[in-house]
C-alpha cells in the first residue's frame, strides 16, 4: 500500500513538473547550479549556510507564474540566508538578476492586491538592505529615488505585460462571444427560413396534387374543368416558386432581416382562401372588431399560421367545410381555424413539421397554440398573437 502511494506522488509530482513552462524549469536549474558552485567557490565564512540558501532562492524560480508572491518569498528568505553567509567581496551579478526576475513575476502573474503587495514587499526588504549599507544614505535624495526605481521598474514592466495580456484575453472572449452570437443568430435565421419554405412548399403541393387529382378523374367528362385546376396548378406553383426565389435569394444575402423582407401579409388572405377553395375545400372567412396595423413579424405568422392550418384540412379533413376567424383584440390578435371532417375524438395525422413551425412562430412573439379534434366533429386551432410583441 505504501509502496502504491509513493509511485503515485511519484507521478503526480512527474505530471506537475511537466505542466510547468520549459523556461521557468531551465532557469531554476540554470540558476542552482551557479548557486552550487558560488556556495563552495565564492569565499563564503559559512559555506554550509550558503548552501542552505542556494535552492531556496533559485529554484522557486519554477514557480513563478503559478505560485508568484510565495515564490517571491521565498526567494526573498534565501537571499536573506545567503547574506548572513557572510560573503567575501561584492555581489556576483546573478543576484540581482534573479531578484529582478522575482519581482517582475509578482507584477507579471499576481493578481489584484497581492501583486501590490509583492511591490510593498520589496521595497520594504530593500530598504532594510539599503540601511545596513554603510556607503548609501536615506538623506540622499538621489540614492532614495535610484532605490525605488531600481526596484520598481522590474514590478511596473511586469504589471503592463500583465494589464496588456488581459487585455488582449478580454479582446479574444469578446470576439469569441460576438463569434457565438453571429453563430446563432445564423442558425435562427435558418429556422425561420425552414419554416417559410416548408409552409410554401407544403401548401403549393397539397393544392398542386389535390388539383392534379381531381383535373386527371374529369380530364375525360369535363374538360373545362379539367383546364381550370390545370390554371390552378400553374398559379400556385408560380407563386410558390416565386416565395422560394426570395427565400434562396435571402440565403444568399446574409443579415438581411426575414420579417422586414417582402412576404405574404395576412391583408392576402382572401387570395390564400380562393386558392384553397379551388383545390375543392370551402372555406368562411369571418373578420372581428377592428383591423389593425400589425408588425411585419406578427403579421408573416398570422398569414403562415392560416396557411398551414388549411394546408392540414385539405390533406387530412377529406370531405369538409373550414372557417376562419381572425379576431382583433386592443392587444391581441387571435385565429381560429376549423373544419368539420374529421369524426369526434379521431386524432388527425400531423406529418412533418407543419404544427412545430406554428408554435415556434407563437412563441417568438410570446402568444399561445393550442389544436386538437372538436367535440362535434372536425378540428380546431386556435393562436393568439399579442398585438405589441413583433412592435
Amino acid at each position: 500500500m505504501q509502496l502504491q502511494v509513493a509511485v503515485c506522488s511519484v507521478i503526480s509530482m512527474r505530471d506537475r513538473l511537466n505542466a510547468l513552462p520549459r523556461f521557468d524549469l531551465a532557469l531554476a536549474a540554470g540558476t542552482f547550479c551557479w548557486a552550487l558552485g558560488d556556495s563552495v567557490l565564492g569565499g563564503f565564512d559559512r559555506p554550509a549556510l550558503a548552501l542552505i540558501a542556494a535552492p531556496l532562492y533559485t529554484l522557486p524560480l519554477a514557480l513563478r507564474r503559478s505560485y508568484p508572491l510565495a515564490s517571491f518569498a521565498v526567494v526573498l528568505g534565501g537571499l536573506g540566508l545567503r547574506a548572513l553567509a557572510g560573503q567575501t567581496g561584492s555581489d556576483p551579478p546573478l543576484l540581482p538578476l534573479v531578484l529582478f526576475v522575482s519581482i517582475y513575476s509578482t507584477g507579471a502573474w499576481a493578481s489584484g492586491r497581492r501583486s501590490f503587495a509583492g511591490l510593498f514587499v520589496a521595497l520594504v526588504v530593500g530598504a532594510s538592505a539599503l540601511a545596513q549599507d554603510p556607503s548609501s544614505s536615506f538623506t540622499n535624495l538621489g540614492d532614495v529615488l535610484y532605490f525605488a526605481g531600481i526596484m520598481s521598474l522590474p514590478w511596473a514592466a511586469g504589471y503592463a505585460v500583465r494589464r496588456f495580456r488581459s487585455g488582449s484575453a478580454a479582446s479574444v472572449e469578446r470576439a469569441v462571444e460576438a463569434e457565438r452570437a453571429r453563430a446563432s443568430a445564423v442558425d435562427d435565421e435558418r429556422r425561420r427560413i425552414a419554416r417559410e419554405l416548408h409552409d410554401v412548399v407544403a401548401h403549393a403541393m397539397s393544392v398542386i396534387v389535390l388539383q392534379a387529382r381531381g383535373g386527371r378523374r374529369v380530364m375525360d367528362g369535363d374538360p373545362g374543368q379539367a383546364r381550370a385546376a390545370l390554371d390552378t396548378i400553374e398559379s400556385t406553383s408560380a407563386q410558390a416558386l416565386e416565395e422560394m426565389r426570395r427565400l434562396l435569394g435571402m440565403l444568399r444575402e446574409p443579415g438581411q432581416d426575414l420579417t422586414l423582407a417582402a412576404s405574404p401579409s395576412l391583408s392576402n388572405v382572401d387570395e390564400l382562401v380562393a386558392s384553397v377553395r379551388m383545390a375543392g375545400l370551402p372555406v368562411e372567412v369571418t373578420i372581428t372588431g377592428n383591423p389593425v396595423e400589425l408588425s411585419p413579424g406578427v403579421d408573416l405568422s398570422a398569414f403562415r399560421i392560416v396557411q398551414e392550418a388549411l394546408t392540414n384540412a385539405l390533406k387530412h379533413a377529406g370531405p369538409a367545410h373550414a372557417n376562419v376567424e381572425i379576431r382583433y383584440h386592443p392587444t391581441l390578435l387571435e385565429l381560429e381555424i376549423t373544419d368539420d371532417g374529421v369524426s369526434p375524438g379521431t386524432p388527425r395525422t400531423a406529418g412533418g413539421h407543419g404544427l412545430t413551425g406554428m408554435r415556434e412562430r407563437v412563441t417568438i412573439f410570446g402568444g399561445h397554440l393550442e389544436s386538437g379534434p372538436r367535440p362535434q366533429g372536425g378540428y380546431v386551432l386556435r393562436a393568439q398573437l399579442p398585438l405589441e410583441a413583433g412592435r
